[in-house]
């Protein structure tokens, strides 16, 4: 019944990614500007400064958001991922992460309150973050290396798509969920639509989409790996070297470090969150 393709869609979306190449690659590489700018800028900030003074922040932040437990994990993990050689590119991932969630809150919050206060916009929205957060992340790396060329800006571009759902769906869900009656009284004493977003509705929600965004950090750095099939540096080269080479130390010691970082801004986050409450 099915021994013949009856629809080609391979062949239909090849087309369409190459015309958007021979015709619009022009307008992609625009669009990277401004994320390879904010990449590059954070990069070399981190790694310009001493490994000493980027530990006695990560202390400072984790001791004051999560307590001494957390922060005394997160200064070990940052010396032991320094002794394996790997301070360098463990910075470049906090790069990568970093400049990856900053633009999924600039793109996802706005998105998420509106799917939070649009009924219409939210049916719409769904099918979409579905596909997004179903697709196996390997098959955006053709169309990204296609559009935006490879490179760190490329895995970070790749990342934003990727781990951009979370975000879009929990700042939805934190809207909805905020009582109608704090919302009615807001309104009787003649707050508008943008006092009672700022004013009653974010801060209530604030815990659910800082939910959002731990679950979009652990996606991010889920994609450093990945990302390095297309020339991304980071954590994620040491495993892809260790995949090509079966080098199995190599891979290792480059997956630990993306556990540790992951666990560290795990805990960070979660406890942020929890503060909320």
């Amino acid at each position: 019944m099915f021994e013949d393709k009856v629809i080609p869609l391979d062949v239909w979306i090849t087309d369409g990614i190459n015309w958007l190449v021979d015709n619009h690659r022009a307008l992609f590489l625009k669009l990277k500007w401004p994320v390879e700018q904010t990449l590059n800028g954070i990069d070399h900030g981190l790694n310009a400064l001493h490994p000493l003074i980027i530990i006695a922040a990560v202390l400072l932040i984790a001791w004051r958001i999560a307590g001494w437990r957390v922060s005394l994990f997160s200064v070990l993990s940052l010396v032991f991922v320094g002794l394996l050689g790997l301070w360098e590119d463990t910075m470049t991932t906090l790069a990568m992460v970093v400049s990856s969630v900053l633009f999924c809150i600039i793109a996802g919050v706005p998105l998420g309150i509106c799917a939070g206060k649009n009924d219409r916009f939210e049916r719409i929205i769904r099918p979409i973050l579905d596909a997004m957060q179903t697709t196996p992340s390997f098959v955006y790396l053709v169309p990204i290396v296609m559009l935006f060329s490879i490179g760190n800006a490329a895995g970070v571009l790749a990342t934003i798509i990727f781990a951009l759902p979370p975000i879009v769906r929990l700042t939805g869900l934190g809207i909805r969920q905020v009582p109608r009656e704090l919302v009615e009284a807001a309104e009787a004493f003649g707050a508008t639509n943008w006092q009672v977003l700022a004013k009653v509705q974010i801060p209530l929600a604030l815990p659910t989409i800082l939910a959002g965004l731990n679950q979009t950090i652990m996606m991010a750095l889920s994609m450093v790996v990945v990302a390095a099939l297309i020339g991304a540096g980071g954590l994620g080269s040491p495993v892809v070297l260790g995949l090509n080479s079966l080098d199995i130390g190599i891979a290792a010691i480059g997956g630990i470090g993306i556990v540790l970082m992951a666990v560290m801004l795990d805990r960070i986050t979660q406890a942020a969150a929890k503060k909320r409450y």
